[in-house]
């Protein structure tokens, strides 16, 4: 392999919205996701509404694509 052209790995942390840590090793430092395997609906078996409001609007605001 050659020296000096791949990126550091390194051990990093992923901390998830619902609380969960989990230690893994990557080239990026510390990530944060809003759904991780312990509070996803497929894993658990529990519906879970996921904050999704606000997308469609921010998406017209976005683009001004405005109801008329």
């Amino acid at each position: 392999m050659k020296e000096g052209i791949h990126p550091n790995y390194q051990p990093t942390t992923i901390k998830c919205a619902c609380g969960a840590t989990i230690e893994t090793r990557s080239t990026r430092d510390d990530i944060s996701v809003e759904i991780c395997s312990k509070c996803h609906p497929f894993f658990t078996g529990k519906q879970k509404l996921v904050d999704t409001g606000g997308r469609v609007e921010k998406f017209r605001k976005k683009f001004n694509l405005n109801e008329k």
